[in-house]
């Protein structure tokens, strides 16, 4: 697992609009948010995607890139891109088990009879600063109960005006 002021793994994979996104080079000003999505499967994951894509204005005002990643295949990602409202939110896709292991997601089986891929991640929400560096972190095993995204730009508010430290270190 990453610990909070850890570099984060590399993150590099192409995106639904045909573009690829590097995370070593697409970082925000104050922070990335990386949004880690169950998939196509997911209806939480509509409905938080949805939130983000009419939140992206406010993350961006604070300086803050976001970029929804998935493990789905391309034709699952193109799907999300065309049927759910996710606005301009970058969609990344392919993401390996590996990699999804490196960030510290939980992994999870399909369902019998689900239109589940055989193996994906659980959802995370990470905050990176433009160093690489974790900030923060919020790891799930189950789709429920998401962060509120409200919150976290009022957190970002926060931790900008009042120069926030990195929390967790003694983990």
């Amino acid at each position: 697992m990453i610990k909070p002021g850890d570099s984060v793994p590399a993150l590099k994979l192409p995106l639904t609009n045909g573009e690829h996104f590097d995370l070593a080079q697409h970082g925000g000003k104050n922070f990335t948010l990386v949004l880690f999505y169950r998939g196509k499967h997911c209806p939480v994951c509509r409905m938080q995607l949805k939130d983000l894509a009419g939140k992206q204005d406010e993350f961006s005002q604070r300086g803050v890139n976001v970029v929804a990643v998935s493990m789905d295949a391309e034709d699952r990602a193109m799907d999300v891109a065309a049927k759910w409202d996710t606005g301009n939110v970058p969609l990344a896709y392919g993401m390996s088990e590996e990699t999804a292991r490196q960030w510290g997601l939980y992994i999870s089986s399909a369902l019998d009879g689900s239109d589940e891929p055989a193996v994906f991640s659980e959802p995370g929400l990470f905050l990176v600063r433009p160093d690489g560096t974790l900030y923060f972190a919020s790891v799930q095993n189950t789709p429920f109960t998401r962060p509120p995204l409200g919150e976290l730009l009022q957190g970002i508010d926060y931790a900008l005006n009042k120069g926030y430290p990195v929390r967790g270190l003694l983990t």
